[in-house]
C-alpha cells in the first residue's frame, strides 16, 4: 500500500481472466505493481522536440483517451495497482508519466526536463511524491529525464544518455539509491529516452534495438544479458519496445507480431494494447507509466 494518503484514482481490480488465463506457463509468475498514470485529457501534439511529433498531425482526444483507459483497466483487470495524477492544462505531455520522476526502494527522486517545453511537469510530480509516496522527495540537480532513462534491472539500474538525460545525473543517481549505475550512449534520435529501445521484461531479461545504442554500449549490453531479445527495426518504430512487463504479462502494441511470437518463445505473454495517439508525440505504454518501487 502507499504509505501515507490514498492517493486520486487508487484502485486495483479483483484478478480477472487476464490474470487467471491458463495462457503461458507457470514458470512465469506475475510479480505485483504499483503505478502512477496521469491520464491525457490536455494532450496534443503543439510542438516538436523529438522526431516523432508533428504539430500538423491532428490528435483524436476521444480516442486517445480511450486507449489510455484501455491500458489503465488492463493493468487492474491484471492485478495491478494504479494511482492517477491530475493532468495540468498547458501540458501535453505530461500523460508521459515515466519521465516525471524515479521511484527505487520506496524513495523518490524528481524530474529535470531537457525543453522548457515540458519543464512545468516536475513539479506536478515532485509534490505528489511529496504528498502520497516520499515526503523527503528530492529533485535532481542535472537534467534528469527520470524513469525514461533510468531503468531497473534486479539490483542495478541501466541509465540512458545522449539526448534527454545529462550523463552527470548518472551519478547523481547513483549516490541516491546506492544501486549500481550503467551508462549506456543512445546514439539514434528517434529512439531518444532508454525506455524507447530497452524493455525491462523481468529481473535477467530485456528487449531492445542494438543500432539504437552506441558500440560500447552494446557490447556492455551483450556481456551483462546475454539472452535479451532483439526486436527487429521495423516493430521497434512501432514503440515495441516502450513495454511494460510484470514477469509474466508484456505490454505491447498490437503490430508487434514477430516480437510478440519472441515473447511467447520466452515463455513471457504478450497483451496488445493499442497506444497509436500516444505514438504521435513519440510514447507507448513504458513512457505513459511510471512505476513505484516499494522497499526491499
Amino acid at each position: 500500500m502507499f504509505p501515507t494518503a490514498r492517493p486520486p484514482g487508487f484502485a486495483v481490480a479483483s484478478p480477472s481472466p487476464l490474470m487467471t488465463s491458463s495462457a503461458g506457463p507457470a514458470s512465469r509468475q506475475v510479480s505485483p505493481r504499483r503505478y502512477l498514470m496521469c491520464p491525457p485529457e490536455h494532450f496534443d501534439v503543439t510542438y516538436a522536440i523529438n522526431p516523432w511529433m508533428d504539430p500538423d498531425r491532428p490528435v483524436d482526444r476521444g480516442l486517445v483517451l480511450d486507449q489510455w483507459q484501455q491500458l489503465v483497466t488492463t493493468y487492474r483487470q491484471l492485478g495491478h495497482e494504479v494511482a492517477v495524477l491530475p493532468p495540468a492544462p498547458g501540458l501535453p505531455d505530461m500523460v508521459f508519466a515515466a519521465n516525471g520522476g524515479l521511484v527505487v526502494d520506496g524513495r523518490a527522486m524528481g524530474a529535470r526536463f531537457r525543453h522548457h517545453e515540458r519543464a512545468a511537469e516536475a513539479e506536478h510530480y515532485l509534490a505528489w511524491f511529496r504528498r502520497y509516496l516520499d515526503p523527503a522527495a528530492v529533485a535532481p540537480v542535472h537534467v534528469l529525464e527520470a524513469e525514461g532513462d533510468v531503468l531497473q534491472v534486479g539490483e542495478v539500474l541501466l541509465a540512458g544518455y545522449g539526448f534527454r538525460t545529462d550523463r552527470a545525473a548518472h551519478v547523481e543517481v547513483a549516490a541516491w539509491s546506492g544501486r549500481e549505475v550503467v551508462s549506456l550512449e543512445l546514439v539514434d534520435p528517434r529512439y531518444y529516452h532508454l525506455d524507447t529501445c530497452l524493455g525491462v521484461l523481468d529481473e535477467q531479461t530485456l528487449a531492445w534495438l542494438p543500432s539504437a545504442f552506441a558500440p560500447e554500449a552494446q557490447a556492455e549490453l551483450r556481456r551483462r544479458y546475454p539472452d535479451a531479445i532483439e526486436v527487429d527495426a521495423d516493430e521497434a518504430a512501432l514503440l515495441a519496445i516502450n513495454l511494460v512487463s510484470d514477469g509474466r504479462h508484456v505490454i505491447v502494441p498490437p503490430g508487434a507480431t514477430r516480437f510478440r511470437a519472441a515473447l511467447e518463445a520466452a515463455d513471457f505473454v504478450p497483451i496488445a494494447v493499442d497506444l497509436s495517439e500516444l505514438r504521435k508525440a513519440g510514447g507507448g505504454a513504458k513512457c505513459a507509466t511510471l512505476e513505484l518501487r516499494s522497499a526491499a
